[in-house]
């Protein structure tokens, strides 16, 4: 029997339903998060805006409560970048994306010529140690470095430490409310249990596409950055179900997830700065033109989108950073005038979101080239 085939819309909608961008959700921000296997938190509010845009009543007190009961963390997991997850998944991710944190180790422009040759494991040792006892600064782990270790390069040996040793960034670094500093501590010593030493990557893999799919094995490298997903992908095959793209490439899902009729209304979501939802597929033209795309990416400042009928038709940001705040929402000449008054709609709910639910600023849309 051949595979069925699915529209650039029917994939739209199916990944937005499992994004909970179709409709908000009721689940408790905690399950959120696990179900999305984390969110970006490069930015320390995106997380707070991802979580706005996809749960029913959410507030920002709700996430620092979690931050604060170290139920979830802040730590470089997928495309060695930081993402808030949960603790479980601080214990088990780790592990399993260290082949990307070493190469992107390997490759660093300005460290990887001083980690060459260099036996680490003195200096994770000591580091592993002295981050147990008490949590630090970038700062105060170079000093205490170069103390102990006098002959190698203090930034180096420091970021070795950032991709070896699996380091949460504790609060209040991540708190809505006067996030602070960066300051390390490894997993194990603030989440109280070791890492787990043999994750399953197939459980992994199942949860990407309840969170992402339908998708290729290259979506799940896009996501991951790990390579050998075609063979990952094969071996679950028999727990997934085949679809085909209009291009003809073969995608897999897990059979019973939603696949929402094509012509579902999406409404308008605004997301923040690198949301996951834009970046875990290696052929993104489920959510846009690949001439936007480049457009975006290529952009000198990259800032949140705003998805309207599901797709991406806007960028946002805050302009001001005291007193009253607009939301500048920047979008092409050819958006409709009912789009623009949908975008402009929600974009006074975020600005409410942001300031608290007194909002003063107001949202300017402005065409652009």
């Amino acid at each position: 029997m051949s595979a069925d085939v699915l529209t650039n819309r029917a994939l739209n909608r199916a990944t937005l339903a499992r994004q909970l961008l179709l409709e908000r959700s009721a689940l408790a921000p905690l399950r959120v998060v696990e179900h999305l296997v984390g969110l970006q938190a490069q930015e320390p509010r995106d997380p707070y805006v991802a979580l706005w845009t996809r749960v029913e009543g959410f507030t920002p007190e709700g996430l620092e409560g979690l931050l604060l009961d170290r139920s979830v963390v802040r730590i470089a997991v997928k495309r060695s970048t930081i993402h808030l997850v949960t603790a479980d998944d601080a214990l088990v991710l780790p592990s399993l994306v260290q082949p990307v944190l070493d190469a992107e180790l390997a490759r660093h422009p300005q460290f990887a010529p001083h980690l060459r040759d260099v036996d680490l494991r003195p200096v994770l040792a000591f580091a592993r140690e002295l981050l147990a006892g008490e949590p630090r600064t970038p700062a105060e782990l170079r000093a205490a470095i170069a103390e102990a270790f006098p002959d190698l390069h203090p930034g180096a040996m420091a970021y070795a430490c950032r991709n070896r040793l699996a380091l949460v960034q504790v609060p209040p670094r991540g708190l809505w409310h006067g996030s602070g500093q960066v300051r390390y501590a490894t997993a194990e010593s603030w989440l109280g249990h070791p890492l787990e030493p043999e994750p399953s990557i197939d459980d992994v893999v199942l949860r990407y596409f309840a969170a992402l799919g339908p998708a290729t094995a290259g979506d799940v490298s896009a996501w991951s950055r790990l390579t050998g997903m075609r063979e990952v992908v094969e071996r679950l095959a028999p727990k997934l179900r085949p679809f085909r793209d209009e291009r003809g490439r073969t995608l897999y899902d897990l059979p019973d997830a939603p696949r929402p009729d094509p012509d579902t209304p999406a409404p308008v979501r605004f997301l923040p700065e690198f949301d996951n939802v834009l970046l875990s597929h290696a052929d993104r033209s489920r959510f846009e033109h690949p001439d936007e795309r480049r457009r975006r990416w290529d952009a000198p400042d990259i800032r949140g989108t705003v998805l309207h009928d599901g797709v991406v038709s806007a960028t946002w940001s805050l302009d001001g950073k005291v007193g009253p705040r607009s939301l500048l929402v920047q979008h092409p000449a050819a958006l409709p005038k009912r789009a623009r008054s949908a975008i402009e709609a929600e974009g006074r709910r975020l600005l409410r979101f942001l300031d608290s639910g007194e909002a003063t600023g107001d949202v300017r849309l402005v065409e652009t080239g």
